[in-house]
């Protein structure tokens, strides 16, 4: 008997030693730098909803404000302020956002691949969202904040979140807003899996 609790003690102990390592790696398993909920101090969503996976359609947003930021400190804050305004100001849950790519080429996670977003309505629930820290409207995003966004889908296909024949959108084709900025929209409409039309 006192050897099974043994037994069992080690196993709980290996098991919660363990599991910061595999949160840590499946994290690092990224080719781009990912900063978490956790890393940028996120509070907690007042609810959830599990996504239905693999989603057939990427929303590609700007932020528009919070503006541009360059530095991680910088889109930190540019998170922060948002979680505060979409659930103190919007009433959600959470962040709208399954995603955010910052100007300092860092994605930030929003959401998360696993939960239905608040950025488009009647497409949340068969969409990922991803908005770009900026305003977008007479200048398209820096090329290393754009290639960390397709980085990002296509880890989301390779993990399966995301359809391999996925389309991808501005949110301005799905509501009645400037998002993503007409420059932005301009320069996603040559991206390969863009969709026209709905």
């Amino acid at each position: 008997m006192e050897r099974l609790i043994f037994i069992a003690i080690v196993c709980c102990v290996a098991s919660t030693i363990a599991l910061p390592y595999q949160q840590a790696a499946t994290k690092n398993s990224y080719s781009f730098p990912f900063v978490s909920r956790a890393e940028w101090g996120a509070n907690p969503a007042s609810s959830t909803i599990n996504l239905a996976r693999p989603v057939p359609l990427v929303v590609i947003h700007h932020t528009a404000i919070p503006g541009e930021c360059r530095t991680r400190s910088a889109c930190i804050n540019s998170m922060r302020s948002m979680q505060v305004a979409h659930q103190s100001g919007n009433g959600w849950s959470d962040i709208g956002y399954n995603f955010a790519v910052g100007g300092d080429g860092a994605v930030y996670e929003g959401r998360g691949w696993t939960t239905v977003g608040a950025h488009a309505v009647s497409f949340n629930n068969r969409s990922i969202g991803i908005a770009l820290i900026g305003n977008f409207v007479t200048r398209i995003p820096p090329a290393n904040q754009m290639q960390v966004l397709k980085r990002l889908i296509a880890e989301g296909v390779r993990l399966g979140h995301i359809s391999p024949s996925y389309g991808l959108i501005g949110h301005r084709q799905v509501s009645a807003t400037e998002c993503p900025g007409t420059a932005f929209f301009n320069e996603l409409r040559k991206w390969d899996r863009f969709q026209a039309t709905l």
